[in-house]
């Protein structure tokens, strides 16, 4: 039984297009929108570390609604980190600016997988708090929450920090697979019960982000990852709000990431739409998929790029998609210019 309470938002074109609804418009948010690229945003974080920010409700529900009174987005996502869960939990951790989340004591053995603390909702307390504060801030605009997927949070864990290669990972995966299983379940309850706290506050959609697994070969994930994310899925079905699965560099990973029980699938900007379709099978909405990097390109290249992926989507709807969601095929790049999102945004309506 769902212990859920939702606003009912049934004119929200992001909700309709995740659904399978016909909705009034494109609907189009970006990932990363609250963020670096905003002077709002620099203003407001000045002198304030990013965990510090993301345990602050005010700030949280501040910094969250930016990009939504600057370009006017069809959905807000909630400002966060993948570690706050984990920071939450009790775990010894820090995001070192230019550096990313850098871990105190990485987790390598079995014995410290043993010892990794549980999450409890009111350690998150101060998101949900945030949450709060948005929902009745932003009237008729739905809210994502998100969090990390087991597989990324499992990577900064066993190295420590950021990796380009993840060899602890992997070598704890191939070495030591009951300890790298142990090690995703401890973090998979950990996702699942800082999503619940999300949806019980109120948010209207969830997005798991897996941003490593492309590292990954398929045979690798569907073994140690896809039961994990399978999971958190199955876990959250209850909530009846659209659930969303992305990963950088997963254009190999699309079909398995289809089986782990989202509702959409994100792509990245590799895999044209109708590709990612025809690998992830019918029934399930895109999100997706501009390049990041043309959104330094100037608005003839800007407006070329964003008619090509709305062509493939409404080809890939004819394939068998539910719905299209604009977006990036990754996060907003830290320098770049506000005005071509808030143009962007305009020609996705227009369109």
């Amino acid at each position: 039984m769902s212990t859920y309470t939702r606003r009912r938002l049934t004119d929200a074109p992001f909700l309709a297009a995740a659904t399978g609804g016909r909705p009034s418009r494109r609907p189009v948010w970006f990932m990363r929108q609250a963020g670096r690229s905003l002077p709002e945003y620099r203003e407001v974080r000045a002198g304030i570390g990013m965990l510090e920010s993301c345990f602050d409700p005010e700030l949280v529900c501040e910094i969250t609604m930016q990009p939504i009174r600057r370009h006017k987005v069809d959905a807000a996502i909630l400002f966060s980190d993948i570690v706050v869960p984990l920071k939450a939990a009790g775990i010894d951790l820090d995001i070192v600016p230019g550096v990313g989340p850098v871990v105190a004591a990485p987790v390598r053995t079995a014995s410290d997988v043993r010892t990794l603390p549980r999450l409890r909702p009111e350690e998150v307390g101060a998101v949900t708090d945030g949450v709060r504060l948005l929902v009745d801030a932003l009237g008729e605009t739905p809210l994502i929450g998100f969090a990390g997927a087991p597989f990324t949070l499992a990577s900064y864990l066993v190295e420590g920090g950021p990796s380009k290669n993840h060899e602890r990972t992997k070598a704890m995966m191939y070495a030591e697979p009951q300890t790298w299983h142990e090690l995703l379940g401890v973090l998979t309850d950990i996702t699942i019960e800082f999503l619940r706290a999300q949806l019980t506050a109120g948010v209207d959609a969830v997005q798991l982000f897996d941003s490593w697994a492309g590292a990954l070969t398929l045979a690798d994930y569907r073994s140690f990852v896809l039961p994990h994310s399978e999971r958190v899925f199955a876990e959250l079905a209850d909530a009846g709000v659209p659930r969303i699965h992305f990963g950088v560099g997963t254009g190999e990973l699309l079909g398995a990431m289809g089986e782990a029980g989202a509702d959409v699938v994100g792509v990245d900007w590799r895999v044209p739409l109708t590709e990612a379709i025809r690998r992830i099978g019918p029934g399930k909405a895109l999100q997706g998929n501009l390049d990041p990097a043309v959104l330094f390109a100037g608005p003839t290249a800007l407006e070329s790029q964003v008619r090509r992926i709305v062509r493939e989507a409404d080809e890939a709807i004819t394939l068998g998609a539910a719905g299209h969601i604009f977006n990036l095929g990754h996060g907003v790049l830290p320098e770049t210019d506000p005005g071509a999102l808030t143009a962007l945004v305009e020609l996705v309506h227009e369109l």
